[in-house]
């Protein structure tokens, strides 16, 4: 089987969890799996910034490919329940109610070996750095769990949103000043609504000069 080269994922989100809800999308029609697979899976993690590169060098040299695909499939598992969440609760402030559902998070969690360190910073004074263990490839679903949970705990859902593009299934955390963003990048659906609206209004009085 011949290998195609992925194109770069989106990271429009302005949010990981969100990022992580886009690595399949359709952002020319055409949908784009960036996890299809473990290897996939590692390249993705790394390029989010979520998982150190030598921890991403270490898995891909150390563990079987079979094993990596299976994390792959039990992450765009994650992937999808967590998607329904998102559809369910976004466009309004998240209740505690919504608790119960997020326990698949809290499991995943329960499983982490992370600790903290102290480190000199930059700025001449001390102060914590958060390390993890990497024991499995289990564990490289936590930094998701994390990122999720953060957006579930800190993060207004009343500003999560999906892009308007008539086939564009992104979510992204609408950080703008007054929460007017509609796209999830103005080079992917930005521009191509807007020209399909200029488009529109053409044929719109091209048909209205004819009725003269």
């Amino acid at each position: 089987m011949i290998e195609t080269e992925l194109p770069a994922p989106f990271f429009f989100a302005d949010d990981p969890a969100l990022d992580f809800l886009d690595s399949i999308a359709a952002p020319r029609d055409t949908e784009i799996e960036w996890i299809g697979n473990g290897g996939d899976f590692l390249t993705w993690l790394e390029q989010a910034e979520l998982v150190p590169t030598n921890v991403v060098k270490r898995f891909r040299a150390s563990t079987p490919p079979a094993q990596l695909d299976e994390i792959a499939a039990q992450a765009r598992q994650l992937r999808e329940w967590f998607r329904k969440f998102i559809a369910k609760h976004a466009g309004r402030p998240l209740q505690p109610s919504a608790l119960a559902r997020l326990e698949p998070i809290n499991m995943l969690l329960a499983a982490d070996q992370s600790f903290h360190q102290i480190e000199a910073t930059g700025a001449g004074s001390l102060g914590w750095r958060q390390e993890r263990r990497w024991d499995a490839p289990q564990s490289l679903l936590l930094p998701i769990a994390e990122a999720m949970g953060d957006l579930a705990c800190r993060a207004d859902f009343s500003h999560v949103k999906n892009c308007e593009g008539p086939s564009c299934t992104m979510w992204f955390h609408d950080v703008t000043k007054n929460h007017t963003r509609r796209w999830c990048d103005m080079a992917v659906c930005g521009n191509r609504a807007k020209a399909a609206l200029h488009r529109a209004k053409r044929q719109s009085t091209g048909a209205k000069r004819g009725e003269k």
